[in-house]
């Protein structure tokens, strides 16, 4: 009795341990950001410049990170590469929150971003060929709830702890600390994937079959029909939904305060108000991801998003369309966006190119949101209702890639994980009589 309670708490231990990956995402960059930028700002001397590129190079050091990582994870597991990113993470860390002066900042920036990058693909992978059939899009999700809470501490801890100055950056640097020391201990107690283990076995075997049934694993199969099409398709869609998030996410306070003459306090607490909305709208996709009536409920979330954006783009930037893409998108997000680009992307791919397409996509995601960074604070103020069209014009992008190609593509498992047929040897032509 006990072992069948075992096997059942598994995968759900499987997807709060590995699933700690978008927790400790979401964690580092918004702490990051309030660390380097508001609280070791005035005390380590740190001018504009120097913040701009420590944040900026984070978020490409995350994108190689992924790019790698997720190659690793395929290649030579998922359970090595997950550990050995968190060790990583853990040393940055560590880094950041000793750092007396620039230098060690950006080697703290650079690990973390690296580590992050390389985590979150293979635990995504991992989480889903550990969940039972039924469950997978719901453990996946739920890998999107940790990356909120994270969100959730980090600015609970910075409102309500009263430190100010350098201690406050430390503070929160080593609440990352103490979590992923705990997350990588308890992450020792995690088997292989199982689904990766045969999957491997099965292409080291036979390295040279070839066969319609024969799953791909190569780099090269990544680049050919069909699974090509499927990267195409969830890197366009994640790249292109993600320039609107992460121009809320980066650049929210700027807009707020720059064209809607908003103060920076007032922003804080409806971005906190949100929060509870996305929770409990993941909660209901949760239970729906795993079922026919999610391409409905991604609809209305998609619909939800142009909306959002349409307000501004029509109306101008004031207060109120402002609170209403923040508000309206936060809800439209928990049923389309991330939450479903990782589900996809469990689905789409083989067992032995899943972690490597996910690390393509998201590296390719980032990159693009970091270089249109750069450019975002001038544009929104030079040509602000070009920006707000611009950004409109992406989400019906996204929307057109999430519901109309995207479920003409086939999954994975249809094409390229069932087992290779036996071979049946032709017959023996019996040999002739001599005369």
């Amino acid at each position: 009795m006990s072992g069948i309670k075992d096997a059942t708490r598994s995968p759900w231990k499987t997807a709060i341990l590995a699933g700690m990956a978008s927790y400790l995402d979401a964690a580092a960059l918004v702490t990051s950001g309030i660390a380097i930028g508001g609280y070791y700002a005035g005390p380590l001397q740190l001018g504009a410049g120097t913040i701009a590129s420590l944040l900026g190079l984070q978020t490409l050091a995350f994108a190689a990170g992924a790019l790698f990582g997720g190659r690793l994870g395929d290649r030579f597991g998922r359970r090595k590469v997950f550990t050995l990113s968190l060790v990583l993470y853990a040393a940055g860390v560590l880094l950041l929150l000793v750092a007396g002066g620039p230098a060690l900042l950006y080697a703290g920036v650079i690990a973390t971003g690296l580590a992050i990058g390389a985590d979150l693909p293979v635990s995504l992978a991992l989480v889903n060929e550990e969940a039972p059939p039924g469950k997978k899009g719901t453990m996946v999700v739920f890998s999107g709830m940790l990356w909120l809470a994270g969100i959730v501490v980090v600015l609970g801890l910075s409102s309500f702890m009263g430190a100010q100055g350098i201690l406050g950056g430390r503070i929160l640097f080593a609440h990352l600390l103490v979590v992923a020391v705990v997350v990588v201990l308890l992450r020792l107690t995690l088997r292989e994937s199982a689904e990766w283990a045969a999957a491997r076995r099965a292409a080291d075997a036979r390295p040279t079959a070839v066969s319609e049934t024969n799953e791909f694993s190569g780099v090269r199969d990544l680049f050919r029909a069909p699974t090509v099409y499927a990267l195409l398709a969830t890197g366009l869609y994640y790249a292109t939904w993600n320039l609107g998030a992460n121009t809320l996410g980066q650049f929210g306070t700027f807009l707020w305060t720059a064209l809607a003459n908003g103060e920076v306090a007032q922003f804080s607490q409806l971005t906190l108000l949100g929060l509870p909305i996305g929770f409990l709208a993941g909660l209901l996709f949760m239970r729906v991801v795993d079922r026919p009536a999610r391409h409905a409920w991604f609809a209305a979330g998609t619909a939800l998003i142009v909306i959002a954006w349409l307000l501004p783009a029509l109306l101008g930037p004031s207060r109120f369309t402002l609170v209403a893409v923040m508000l309206i998108s936060g809800l439209g997000n928990s049923f389309a966006g991330e939450s479903i680009y990782k589900v996809w992307s469990q689905e789409l791919f083989p067992t032995l190119l899943r972690a490597t397409a996910q690390g393509v996509t998201m590296a390719f995601t980032r990159a693009v949101a970091g270089f249109a960074a750069l450019g975002t604070p001038a544009f929104a103020l030079g040509h602000t209702q070009l920006f707000f069209g611009l950004l409109l014009a992406l989400m019906l992008v996204a929307a057109l890639i999430g519901l109309v190609w995207v479920p003409h593509l086939p999954k994975a498992a249809l094409s390229t994980q069932k087992p290779m047929a036996p071979v049946t040897p032709a017959p023996a032509i019996p040999r002739q009589p001599a005369a």
